[in-house]
């Protein structure tokens, strides 16, 4: 598996030079006994459900791979492609005022919820709903798009052929299992989040903003932030649904080091989202382990 070979005008030169060749290269395999993908797999016992990660080192085009391409439910991770999906479609879609209504308010919106009766732009309930996963915000992207169909064209315009978005909140993070709706694989989301915001894609001026958006999400503390080193950089989206679903996709930036492309999903699990989220963030400690030693 790689990255698709797109390059960020936006990297500082030295590291926009080595990118095209590490991406050009197959990528190095990784072991079954790898201390990654043994992390991947005592989570997943631990947890006693099913877990899926795909990582990518784009310094040394080294991977791990763990059910990579199993389908997961992307729950509210989906919020990053459709925000992508809305910088792409351009400034007269981004500039659309929503009004807030009190009928279209979901089950958490912490943003919205106060604003009911106002209006925002596309482009702002975007930076509401990547920084605290507001719900409705959410919803309102998908309606200033033109639905949750025009997510999956998107894609598929990308080259994701495997991520589909069909549904709204909150019944997309219904996550039932076998249900194909509304779901992504490790593999995929790996390389579409390192497209979006490392690749050609989207715009400078929309990786940017997509980028800035992620690194300022307020929810993800626990998860991927709470086992990497904190001088890293991290641009994440993390998600929450039925069944034990939780999961998170994140770009991430480790000093004067090209960066580490990262998903990670869990499902099927009784286990506390507490639980849940330290054994993500455990499996950051041992990413991080790998990527610096």
């Amino acid at each position: 598996m790689k990255l698709p070979l797109r390059l960020n005008l936006a990297l500082p030169l030295a590291l926009a030079i080595a990118l095209p060749a590490l991406l050009l290269r197959p990528p190095a395999a990784s072991s079954a006994d790898d201390p990654v993908t043994a992390a991947a797999r005592h989570m997943e016992r631990q947890l006693g459900g099913r877990l899926g990660l795909m990582v990518v080192d784009t310094q040394t085009d080294r991977h791990w791979a763990y059910r990579a391409d199993e389908r997961f439910a992307m729950a509210s991770t989906f919020k990053a492609l459709a925000c992508a999906a809305l910088l792409d479609a351009g400034e007269a879609v981004q500039g659309r005022s929503m009004t807030i209504d009190a009928k279209d308010l979901q089950t958490y919106s912490p943003v919205t919820g106060k604003k009911v009766g106002t209006a925002m732009t596309a482009a702002e309930l975007c930076a509401v709903t990547l920084a605290t996963s507001d719900n409705t915000a959410a919803n309102l992207v998908l309606e200033a798009l033109g639905g949750p169909k025009r997510v999956t064209a998107f894609l598929r315009s990308a080259g994701d052929m495997v991520t589909r978005l069909d549904r709204t909140e909150p019944t997309l993070n219904e996550a039932k299992p076998g249900d194909p709706r509304d779901t992504t694989t490790a593999q995929a989301m790996v390389t579409t989040i390192g497209d979006l915001l490392l690749g050609d894609t989207l715009s400078a001026d929309a990786r940017g903003r997509l980028t800035a958006w992620m690194e300022a999400n307020a929810v993800a503390d626990g998860l991927l932030r709470a086992g990497v080193p904190k001088d890293w950089r991290i641009a994440d989206r993390t998600g929450a649904g039925g069944h034990g679903t939780r999961g998170i996709v994140a770009v991430m930036w480790p000093p004067g080091r090209l960066p580490v492309v990262a998903a990670i999903y869990v499902t099927e699990t009784e286990a506390s989202m507490a639980t849940r989220d330290a054994a993500i963030a455990e499996i950051g400690r041992v990413i991080a382990a790998e990527v610096v030693r």
